[in-house]
């Protein structure tokens, strides 16, 4: 059985104009060399992750702690809930309403623009249901598990384009095709890639409200899903499934505290397979950060 799991891997094509990144993403992706520990904490009007919906039209708390062991090197734990523990919705079909999911992941920096992410997903349902098994360790076909290896380009510091990109592909896990006889199940390599902008706008007003706001488009597409596993989106062609523009605004709080407020939009441009949550998102996410 083949459906989500998370966060970043992107190069690219042409954009208009991002999406609610971690909204996986997490692209807080420079390694933080004036303190070892960060903490965050985002509360989202629903989860969604590269044009994926999970969890339904629900509020989803995200915990992450990063945690830096050398200057160039990071690891990090991030998790998702929305506290739902109906698995499906009435009709017995159409998930997921209780969704879930805990990630561990490693940057290191190679460059000061180039990072490489390792990120481990896990999405065990919230009740059992037949032909999945949770269990942590389980890498194969009905595993909740699968692995991503990311390439993440960040230009946004020192340089005067502030593009990022991202090219992520599925090595581990959950991520098989199969023959038309739904057998002989091969590993996919699910590729996805993404290119995104940042925009900063009254850096010099006198108005502190309006220092300082971001808005950052992003154009990202899943390459090859024969696999499914992006499970709203096209399976047989690529899939232009997170084409949006996010706009933030950091409050600080004092201190180290901050508080990141985003509204995002988003449209996932698949022609099939959208049908139960639809194409257009709205997400608001209020963050405290330390």
């Amino acid at each position: 059985m083949n459906f989500k799991a998370k966060v970043l891997l992107t190069v690219a094509c042409l954009f208009l104009i991002p999406t609610f990144s971690q909204q996986k993403e997490t692209d807080s992706s420079t390694v933080k060399q004036d303190k070892r520990l960060y903490l965050n904490l985002d509360i989202a009007s629903r989860y969604l992750w590269r044009g994926q919906c999970w969890g339904g039209d629900y509020i989803a708390v995200q915990p992450t702690v990063e945690f830096s062991i050398v200057p160039r090197l990071t690891l990090g734990f991030w998790a998702t809930t929305n506290f739902k523990r109906d698995y499906f919705y009435p009709d017995g079909v159409s998930a997921y309403k209780g969704y879930q999911e805990i990630d561990f992941y490693l940057y290191y920096q190679l460059s000061d623009f180039l990072q490489f992410q390792l990120w481990d997903y896990y999405w065990p349902s919230v009740s059992k249901v037949e032909g999945v098994n949770n269990n942590y360790f389980n890498y194969g076909p009905d595993g909740s598990k699968t692995v991503d290896a990311m390439l993440y380009f960040d230009f946004s510091e020192g340089y005067r384009y502030p593009f990022n990109a991202t090219i992520s592909t599925l090595i581990a896990g959950n991520d098989f095709r199969y023959d038309a006889n739904g057998e002989n199940h091969k590993r996919n390599f699910t590729t996805y890639l993404e290119l995104g902008y940042t925009f900063t706008f009254f850096e010099n007003s006198s108005r502190k409200y309006l220092q300082d706001i971001e808005v950052s488009p992003v154009v990202g597409a899943v390459l090859n899903n024969e696999a499914a596993y992006y499970t709203y989106a096209d399976y047989d062609k690529v899939s232009w499934v997170n084409l949006g523009v996010s706009t933030t605004k950091t409050l600080s709080l004092g201190g180290d505290v901050s508080m990141p407020i985003t509204l995002s939009y988003t449209h996932n441009g698949a022609v099939k397979n959208t049908e139960i949550f639809g194409k257009n998102f709205v997400v608001a996410t209020l963050s405290l950060s330390y």
